[in-house]
């Protein structure tokens, strides 16, 4: 294997196997792939790179493997959504609030990934503060997917899905707080995983939701997944209290488990007259595949669906205005040059340093939480999750894992959802609830719909059931390619 191989092809596995070999250095990699993301700048995935650091990086994963000391990702390059906080790169959560920023330490998710041997290329856009469904909210500009660069990647993630869609990194990291995700890992044909609420740590990442917001991972297949997944969980109580107390687990164990017998849920309220027939037709085909592979189908209800929505935005609105107080322009961030006392500098300073739609949802969490509309609002929609999760649980004492579609329809055009942000609001209909009941979930690509452009389908499972979906989803990608697909001329 020479520099010139076309290394961008190759699965994480696979780059893993041949740096291992050294059939390929991790700098040759590392400079192949930044290559890679300078090429391709069009797209708007990279919001930052740090060649220097990258192959500083790298000459220290070379060391290791030449030593016979490398982790289990030694010298595989990865990029992280710009949600992480990092030391060799700075985080600006696609916001002007933080544009500049730079932490003077790691995310527990990127510390995680590098004592795996991970070397970081650099950081992704998303949407601002991680909030939005098309990647359109980002300060430095809309990520376009590569697919069709008219077309929106999906959000907040989707600088993440479209990098690793565009084969200019071989797995990204993401955060789903509704879908951020599964919807991105949907709509550029990828596959994508979030795990329960807690399995990986929260630590330094940039809140939205506190209750809500978990780190993932996006990458072409669902092994890929698992290999960088079981490096990033695991139990971390002195840093963060929402931390589960579960030992980290090698999700790749169980990948290759027969699924003769496996019960499917599906839901009735996930194929309504608002699913596109496009989507649809290649969600059938996927749950007949697995037909073919000996599961059962099982028709089950999640009643409380459509109540995900008002619910979903009421509690992370509320989340979000209190967690993102603390850009005030005193500590931090990005302060106003002109004003005339301090509360002025407040108003100055997130006047200018958020955009529209997080002060929109600044100012939906703060009206639900004063005094009055509290016990109306945030207290009933409390009451509804609950319910919500009280829906999953005994939809699952009729199967093991459920099924159905991410979005209603394939990814729409960029600006196509023009000033209205309830069309943004009302395509998350199917990723909330998994996320409200802090459930794993997770995307594959299963077909193509409408223009050409991808469908995923989304595997809803139990609490700590990453390993069956990762294996359910190994399953189907054995007996199919969709993600082995790969947009013409990236």
């Amino acid at each position: 294997m020479t520099q010139s191989t076309d290394l961008h092809d190759l699965t994480v596995a696979e780059l893993a196997s041949a740096l291992r070999d050294r059939k390929v250095s991790a700098v040759e990699t590392a400079q192949h792939f930044l290559a890679r993301a300078q090429s391709h700048t069009d797209l708007g995935a990279f919001l930052e790179t740090n060649t220097d650091a990258t192959l500083a990086q790298a000459r220290a994963a070379d060391a290791r493997l030449a030593a016979g000391s490398a982790g289990v990702l030694e010298g595989v390059p990865m990029a992280h959504k710009d949600i992480f906080v990092t030391r060799d790169f700075a985080t600006t959560a696609g916001s002007r609030m933080l544009d500049g920023y730079h932490s003077p330490f790691d995310a527990t998710v990127v510390s995680r990934l590098a004592d795996a041997g991970v070397v970081t290329l650099g950081k992704l856009n998303c949407d601002e503060f991680a909030m939005g469904s098309a990647n359109e909210n980002s300060a430095f500009g809309p990520v376009k997917n590569p697919w069709d660069i008219t077309r929106t990647p999906g959000g907040s993630s989707g600088g993440s899905a479209a990098a690793v869609a565009a084969r200019l990194t071989p797995v990204a990291t993401g955060t789903d707080t509704g879908g951020s995700i599964r919807q991105p890992a949907s709509f550029c044909g990828i596959t994508g995983i979030k795990p329960t609420y807690g399995r990986a740590s929260r630590y330094g990442m940039v809140a939205f939701a506190s209750s809500l917001d978990q780190a993932g991972v996006l990458a072409r297949s669902a092994q890929d997944c698992a290999l960088v997944l079981s490096s990033m969980c695991g139990p971390d109580p002195e840093r963060d209290s929402t931390s589960l107390d579960v030992p980290a687990e090698d999700f790749t164990r169980t990948l290759a488990e027969p699924i003769k017998g496996l019960r499917i849920g599906v839901p009735a309220e996930f194929f309504g007259e608002g699913l596109a027939p496009d989507v649809r037709a290649a969600v059938d085909a996927a749950l007949k595949e697995y037909e073919a592979l000996g599961a059962r189908l099982v028709p089950i209800s999640l009643p409380r669906t459509e109540l995900s929505i008002p619910v979903y935005y009421i509690i992370a609105p509320a989340e979000a205005s209190s967690n993102l107080s603390r850009f005030d322009g005193v500590k931090f961030g990005h302060r106003a040059k002109e004003f005339k006392d301090l509360n002025d500098m407040y108003e100055q300073t997130r006047a200018e340093g958020f955009g529209d739609e997080v002060k929109r949802r600044i100012m939906i969490g703060t009206y639900v939480l004063s005094h009055g509309y509290y016990d109306a609002y945030y207290l009933q929609a409390q009451k509804i999750r609950r319910m919500i999760a009280d829906d999953f649980q005994q939809a699952f004492q009729q199967c093991d894992v459920i099924a159905g579609p991410v979005a209603p329809t394939v990814a729409w055009a960029l600006g196509g959802h023009g000033n209205d942000p309830l069309a943004d609001y009302l395509a998350d209909i199917f990723t909330l609830p998994a996320s409200l009941a802090g459930l794993p979930g997770m995307s594959l690509p299963v077909g193509f719909g409408a223009g050409n452009l991808p469908v995923g389908l989304q595997l809803i499972g139990n609490h700590l059931s990453e390993s069956r979906l990762l294996n359910v989803a190994h399953r189907f990608q054995q007996a199919t390619d969709w993600h082995t697909r790969r947009p013409q001329g990236i």
